[in-house]
């Protein structure tokens, strides 16, 4: 059984409960596999990174098989609005944000199952990743306020910050900080770093906790309390505003 997500932000949560703690976020047009029930809850594993969680069952959209390896085949398109309207039947609007998927999108326009919608905003389409404009797309989220398991303007986290920045780049990158630290090339040395690579930090048990994307001239841009641009170095990320070292280095990853 598949479904997808046709609202604009829903939350995946780790129990089959509205009290339970949002582990991550489906934005409009995202799949999933449904791989178990309880109650009115689903358990799924999303597409994009194969991660599980529950959903409410009244938040998706049922899919024929058919129907999700079309979508799943398809060239990505994203929306790269903060927010913008998707509209079908000429009078139905939804707002949808940054990295929304939109599948078959063409000409202004794009299907889900059997229904039509439309969208009159700016539109990206990756068949491969292409990583051009990483630095801009990092930028748009600049200030976005850091929400536990968010992957969104309005709230994200740090690892969701670096999924959908690569996501908006045609790449499928984990969804955990500790998880993305296993993709790509080991760098071993902050000097042999360039802009693009992904930062990791460990606290003080030596788990992987925090994640950036490395800038030009020894910065990094990462969601901590808010999505910031602070100094890195080998020692790790100096905070100028506090002028205290917040994050310890663990490691360098290169994903192109």
């Amino acid at each position: 059984m598949y479904a997808i997500c046709n609202l604009s932000i829903v939350p995946v949560r780790k129990e089959a409960s509205d009290r339970s703690e949002m582990v991550t976020q489906l934005l409009f047009g995202e799949t999933v596999q449904i791989l178990d029930k309880q109650d009115s809850w689903r358990k799924v594993k999303i597409y994009h990174d194969d991660y599980t969680g529950w959903v409410d069952k009244k938040q998706l959209g049922p899919l024929q098989d058919e129907e999700y390896n079309r979508i799943n085949k398809l060239p990505s398109s994203m929306s790269t609005d903060i927010v913008q309207l998707v509209v079908w039947d000429s009078h139905h609007v939804l707002p949808v944000v940054l990295g929304a998927s939109l599948p078959g999108y063409d000409q202004k326009k794009f299907r889900i199952s059997t229904t039509e919608f439309s969208y009159d905003g700016n539109v990206i389409t990756r068949s491969s990743p292409d990583f051009s404009n990483l630095n801009q797309f990092a930028f748009m989220y600049l200030n976005a306020p850091y929400l536990w398991g968010g992957r969104t303007p309005f709230g994200l986290d740090c690892s969701g910050f670096t999924q959908m920045v690569f996501k908006l780049c045609g790449f499928r990158l984990n969804r955990d900080a500790e998880q993305q630290a296993t993709q790509g090339k080991l760098i071993n040395l902050i000097a042999e770093a360039r802009p693009g690579d992904l930062a990791f930090f460990e606290n003080p048990d030596g788990k992987i906790v925090h994640t950036g994307i490395i800038l030009a001239d020894q910065r990094i841009i990462h969601a901590s309390g808010r999505v910031r641009v602070d100094k890195i170095d080998h020692q790790g990320i100096f905070n100028e505003d506090t002028r205290q070292y917040t994050h310890a280095l663990r490691l360098i990853r290169r994903l192109y």
